[in-house]
């Protein structure tokens, strides 16, 4: 059964996901092979499961091998771990994540980048109206 996506993934579990919506479809072996570091084939098999239980993959049978894809839109996964992020680091606050992402980061931002983002907050506004 399929668990909503509220559950947080960790750094190896994006990595992952990172792999499989680049790919599209992998076997746990290639997985193994594209992820950095040394992991061990057992442990990749692992996350893979884990990752499917938390409805991020789905699997095919190809013979005696599994091929896994994303089971969710890359777009999806990405809410998701935005939420997760604006509850764990900002108590919820949309304001407290544009406040940090523009007083720290702001000054590296473009004028096109400013105005796509002032476009976005005025689309916003229009539509809660």
């Amino acid at each position: 059964m399929r668990r909503a996506l509220h559950t947080a993934l960790t750094r190896r579990e994006r990595q992952i996901m990172d792999i499989l919506y680049r790919h599209g479809r992998a076997t746990a072996a290639s997985v193994m092979a594209a992820l950095s570091g040394n992991p061990h084939d057992s442990t990749v098999r692992t996350q893979l499961r884990v990752l499917e239980e938390k409805g991020y993959v789905r699997h095919e049978d190809d013979g005696l091998r599994y091929v896994y894809m994303p089971a969710v839109p890359r777009r999806a996964a990405r809410k998701s771990a935005l939420r997760h992020l604006i509850e764990t680091f900002f108590d919820g606050s949309a304001e407290q994540v544009v406040a940090a992402v523009l007083g720290s980061e702001g000054a590296r931002l473009s004028e096109d980048e400013l105005e796509r983002i002032a476009r976005l907050v005025e689309k916003a506004r229009k539509e809660r109206s």
